[in-house]
């Protein structure tokens, strides 16, 4: 099965443990109001890249990431979850750790191969109450729990990212709630708290589309700083 990929990020230290090359995956079935790479929302058919194509890529990059690995992300990498099997079982032939970045919003049959196959799930929980989760992103956070509980089950380490928004989330009270909701789960090694940037407000206008938080401020560092304290106590 081919897979649809915007781009590939060759060196990057903040997608998993190491050094990782990342492939960003066509297509998502979410609208977060924050999304930085909405050039990523549909499938470009014409960007059909068969699995040996993708991997005889990615090892051309294995001196720098032997240590590390391969991230798919997105987009949403479980809409094309068969397609990431195939390309995740030709990697471990090679020895090359892989880990998948998702919202956790979809499970199928071909979702549950590609978890035998994972080593490192990187889990976005984007709010921590299911009225904010729905308004804000149109996914649910119940869904990504699901997931969650499904990686506890499989013992898939786990990597937890939460944006802050300024307005939306960034107050004491999300944050411990975000830590109370993740205590039950040993399998999240981390959790790792996420600025609110505006660095996409280009690609929004190369699309003529509208950005949704375009008024609102990024989040300051000293604010970052708090609630990472908060987590931490």
């Amino acid at each position: 099965m081919d897979g649809f990929i915007h781009s590939i990020q060759s060196f990057s230290t903040m997608d998993g443990p190491g050094i990782r090359s990342v492939v960003f995956m066509y297509g998502c079935p979410l609208r977060c109001v924050y999304c930085h790479n909405p050039d990523t929302w549909y499938a470009q058919r014409q960007n059909a890249t068969s699995p040996h194509e993708l991997v005889e890529k990615l090892l051309r990059f294995l001196p720098y990431i032997k240590s590390g690995g391969v991230t798919f992300s997105g987009g949403e990498p479980l809409l094309q979850s068969e397609f990431i099997a195939e390309c995740a079982e030709m990697l471990h032939d090679h020895n090359v750790s892989v880990a998948i970045d998702t919202s956790g919003e979809i499970y199928n049959d071909s979702v549950a191969k590609l978890l035998t196959r994972t080593d490192i799930a990187l889990l976005d929980i984007k709010f921590t109450n299911e009225d904010d989760y729905r308004r804000y992103t149109g996914g649910s956070l119940e869904g990504a729990l699901n997931f969650l509980e499904r990686l506890e089950k499989r013992n898939i380490g786990t990597l937890i990212r939460h944006v802050v928004v300024p307005g939306l989330n960034d107050n004491a009270e999300d944050i411990f709630r975000l830590k109370e909701i993740l205590k039950p789960y040993s399998v999240v090694k981390r959790t790792e708290l996420l600025p609110f940037r505006k660095l996409c407000v280009s690609k929004y206008e190369e699309l003529e589309l509208e950005f949704p938080l375009k008024d609102t401020p990024e989040l300051s560092e000293e604010k970052l700083r708090q609630l990472e304290e908060v987590l931490e106590q």
